[in-house]
């Protein structure tokens, strides 16, 4: 048998470290239709202190959306039933949609694709890989929660 020893990150880099959350505890929908990346994204927002849920499809996403309220939606673009597009459309036609803090989730960072996030009713375009420093910088940017009711579930 052979043992090999663990290292935390390559030798000669220094170990990434995640970054500490900035402002207060959110609630934040993921609506991302590849597992993996959405798995990866709601363990690194619950590291951070946020509370998540998710959905991997447009129609489900939006059903998610408008059922929780959640502080702020990461949505990808390319989603199968509905694409982000259409659920940010849906989500600010929607009653309070105009309070909603849509983030644009995309793999496509050109002007036209920030042009065409912003005319559906994102408020911000990630590209992804998502950069965790600018994750951080966009919920700390967020208005702090309202004291009030519990929000639905």
């Amino acid at each position: 048998m052979v043992r090999l020893p663990l290292l935390s990150s390559p030798p000669g880099l220094p170990a990434r470290a995640t970054p500490a959350p900035a402002g207060p505890s959110r609630r934040i929908l993921v609506i991302q239709d590849h597992a993996d990346s959405r798995e990866s994204l709601c363990l690194l927002l619950e590291q951070w202190g946020h509370g998540v849920d998710e959905a991997a499809g447009g129609i489900r996403g939006l059903e998610r959306l408008l059922a929780t309220c959640p502080d702020v939606a990461l949505v990808d673009i390319g989603l199968p039933g509905r694409d982000g597009y259409s659920v940010a459309r849906a989500a600010r036609s929607a009653a309070g949609g105009e309070r909603l803090c849509l983030v644009a989730l995309t793999g496509y960072g050109q002007p036209e694709d920030r042009r065409r996030a912003e005319e559906a009713g994102f408020d911000t375009h990630l590209v992804k890989p998502i950069d965790e420093e600018r994750l951080l910088d966009v919920l700390a940017a967020l208005p702090r929660p309202p004291d009030g009711p519990p929000r639905p579930s």
